[in-house]
């Protein structure tokens, strides 16, 4: 791993469980694999874009984060930035393993995902119900 800047979702030092009404990021420099550096950022934007831009704004080319609706997504994905989403943990356990590759091993997956698709968001199940099981 070569140098990079991630940023996790922070709330009271787990990952943040929505992204969209997060108001700090755990901003962590990376360089050959090991943490160099580590500060916290205030959000202040509230409309996607802007905290889109905000949040490149850092430098950070990764984002983690819990929860995120699809226009912050799509907003984040805009400016170039990798989103991470449904994670949750506390930081110093998902920044680890984000570092040792394990991220998304399934431990760190919020209750109620179920994976991903072919690189696409986690999909929900919808419309299973009982009958035909």
């Amino acid at each position: 791993m070569v140098f990079m800047i991630i940023a996790v979702a922070n709330w009271q030092g787990n990952v943040s469980p929505v992204f969209d009404v997060s108001d700090r990021l755990c901003v962590v420099e990376i360089d050959g694999g090991t943490e160099v550096r580590r500060e916290t950022v205030a959000l202040k934007c509230r409309d996607p874009f802007g905290r889109a831009r905000e949040v490149a704004g850092t430098g950070v080319e990764v984002l983690i984060c819990g929860a995120v609706s699809h226009v912050f997504e799509t907003a984040l994905i805009s400016v170039g930035i990798r989103v991470l989403p449904f994670i949750c943990g506390d930081l110093e356990t998902v920044i680890g393993a984000f570092l040792q590759g394990r991220l998304t091993d399934g431990g760190f997956l919020m209750p109620g995902c179920f994976g991903r698709r072919q690189g696409r968001r986690f999909q929900h199940r919808r419309g299973r119900g009982l009958k035909g099981r």
